[in-house]
């Protein structure tokens, strides 16, 4: 029998295919509050409101960017689904907030169960890492919309957190310390100027080695996935106040710090004090970036940044380490109102 459906293109078997393929991988976040399983009209999760007082939800929405051009060339995409599910959860973690559960929206021009099945696992493995249940989502077939081999994908979260414990930088003050977390690389923001850069300025290829960056290939470099640090920062918060958190993505330092903390301070950033993936040197010397631009577009080398007292400083270093994270203390809140003042060697 004619299938006018797909000859318009789109794939309904294929699309069961997909399902069939990820339905185990997906049913390996379910925590307890789950009450539904796939394939329903929308996802029951059950508040856990026993576990609070006066529980807040928190919520937030994001997706990958550009970076998905380079999983499309390097045909790996086994990682963007975690670079999904780190950019939402990252975000509601500054507040303090635990993720609860994860929606995606994946949208191609040709649905290829294999491929799907591969972002799937990554954003299974993001919610595995963050602790949170993957219950619903959205794979939609659009001919004409994107190309037959390329996607995107996004996703949202739904946290919650105590309403007299919400993190919000209101108690920052004069003489507290910014202690910043390493990233992962790139992570998931800053991909257009670097596509420009490696691709279109200087001719670079995904395959080639990069001496500078310990003879790895460039595209394995591009493709590491954005780090989560929901469970090291949740477990630091039971026994340490944190005043402030900043998730450094889109708008590097420059634009992401100011957002914490309250007006007549500012944050001195001492430049130096941490430890600077060789990318971020690479890419600065391609383009001979100015130092604003820089930090206005990359994270750097520091993925979370925790605002503390200076008490508590030591304490924070030590339990970060116990937890899995390089930490540094990477500078200070003084009075001022320059936003981000960063100190040091200019680049």
């Amino acid at each position: 029998m004619r299938d006018l459906y797909k000859e318009a293109g789109v794939d309904i078997q294929a699309g069961n295919e997909t399902v069939r393929r990820i339905s185990n991988h997906v049913r390996k976040t379910f925590r307890k509050e789950v009450r539904t399983d796939l394939g329903g009209f929308g996802g029951l999760f059950a508040l856990p409101i026993d576990k609070y007082r006066r529980p807040i939800l928190v919520s937030g929405t994001d997706g990958v960017g550009t970076k998905l051009k380079i999983a499309y060339e390097m045909n790996r995409h086994n990682t963007i689904g975690i670079d999904a599910v780190a950019m939402c959860v990252n975000d509601i973690l500054v507040y303090g907030a635990e993720p609860l559960f994860f929606l995606d929206y994946l949208a191609t021009g040709k649905l290829l169960p294999e491929q799907a099945e591969q972002v799937v696992s990554g954003i299974v493995e993001g919610c595995l890492q963050a602790n949170c249940s993957l219950i619903g989502g959205e794979t939609a077939e659009m001919p004409g919309i994107y190309q037959n081999s390329e996607y995107d994908v996004a996703g949202f979260v739904v946290g919650v957190v105590e309403e007299d414990q919400i993190i919000d930088g209101s108690s920052i003050k004069h003489g507290d310390v910014l202690i910043g977390l390493a990233s992962n690389g790139l992570h998931s923001n800053g991909f257009s100027l670097v596509r420009y850069l490696l691709f279109e300025k200087h001719h670079y290829r995904l395959t080639d080695l990069i001496e500078e960056l310990g003879n790895q290939q460039l595209g394995v470099e591009l493709l590491k996935p954005t780090r989560i640090y929901v469970k090291p920062i949740l477990k630091m918060l039971e026994e340490v106040s944190i005043k402030g958190m900043v998730h450094i993505t889109g708008g590097g330092f420059i634009e992401n710090i100011p957002r914490v903390i309250p007006k007549g301070l500012q944050a001195n950033i001492q430049l130096g004090s941490w430890d600077v993936p060789a990318i971020f040197s690479f890419l600065q010397r391609l383009g001979d970036l100015r130092q604003e631009e820089l930090y206005r577009t990359f994270n750097m080398g520091i993925g979370f940044i925790l605002i503390v007292s200076k008490e508590e400083q030591e304490k924070v270093i030590q339990l970060a380490g116990m937890f899995g994270e390089k930490a540094y203390v990477i500078g200070e809140i003084m009075e001022g109102n320059q936003g981000v003042n960063l100190l040091g060697e200019k680049q």
